[in-house]
C-alpha cells in the first residue's frame, strides 16, 4: 500500500472516529433541551423575584395599587402556590407540607415560603424529560400536559416579576433589575 493512500485512509478514519464521538456528546447534551433551558432560566427568575419580595417593606405587603387588585401578600402567596404546584406535576413529586399561605401572614413567612418553592422547583425540575411533555397532568383543576405547564411555569416568572417591579415602583423602589 501506497504511504499517501495510507495517510489519507488513517487521517479519514481519525476524523471518523472524532466525529462520532462528538455526535454522541452533542446528543448527550440536547437529551432534555426545552427542559434544560428551563433549568437554566429558573436560577435568575428565583433571584429576581426573591430580591424583589424581599426589598419590599414588611408595612407595604398590604399594599394595593387599587381596590380591585391584589395586595403585594397576596402576590407572593400566589407565585409560590403557583411555584409548588406547577413544579409538582410537572416532575410527578407530592409538593412538599407547608402551613397554608394566608394574605395576612407577616412578610418573613410569606418570603420563606417563596424560597421553599423555588427550592422544590430546583429539584423537581431535574426529574423532567422532553420525551414526557405530552403527558396530561392536573393543571389548578383541569388537564393539561406538562408542555402547557412548563411554558405556564416560565411565564408566570415572567409575569409575576413585572407586577411584584410595579408595586415597587409604585412604592418608591427601584426593582432589582432596573439596579445597575
Amino acid at each position: 500500500m501506497n504511504w499517501n493512500i495510507w495517510r489519507i485512509v488513517m487521517k479519514l478514519i481519525l476524523t471518523g472516529c472524532f466525529l462520532l464521538v462528538s455526535l454522541t456528546a452533542f446528543a448527550q447534551q440536547s437529551k432534555n433541551p426545552v427542559t434544560s433551558a428551563v433549568r437554566e432560566i429558573l436560577p435568575r427568575q428565583q433571584k429576581n423575584l426573591t430580591a424583589a419580595v424581599e426589598q419590599m417593606p414588611a408595612e407595604k405587603f398590604s399594599y394595593k395599587p387599587t381596590p380591585q387588585q391584589m395586595s403585594f401578600a397576596h402576590l407572593v402567596m400566589h407565585i409560590s402556590e403557583s411555584n409548588t404546584h406547577l413544579c409538582s406535576a410537572l416532575s410527578e413529586t407530592p409538593a412538599p407540607k407547608q402551613a397554608e399561605l394566608k394574605e395576612t401572614d407577616g412578610k418573613d413567612k410569606l418570603v420563606a415560603a417563596l424560597k421553599t418553592s423555588f427550592d422544590f422547583c430546583n429539584t423537581s425540575l431535574e426529574k423532567v424529560e422532553d420525551s414526557k411533555l405530552g403527558d396530561k397532568v392536573d393543571l389548578f383543576g383541569h388537564e393539561g400536559t406538562k408542555a402547557f405547564a412548563l411554558i405556564a411555569l416560565t411565564n408566570d416568572w415572567a409575569d409575576h416579576y413585572g407586577a411584584a417591579a410595579m408595586y415597587l415602583r409604585l412604592n418608591g423602589l427601584l426593582p432589582p433589575t432596573a439596579k445597575k
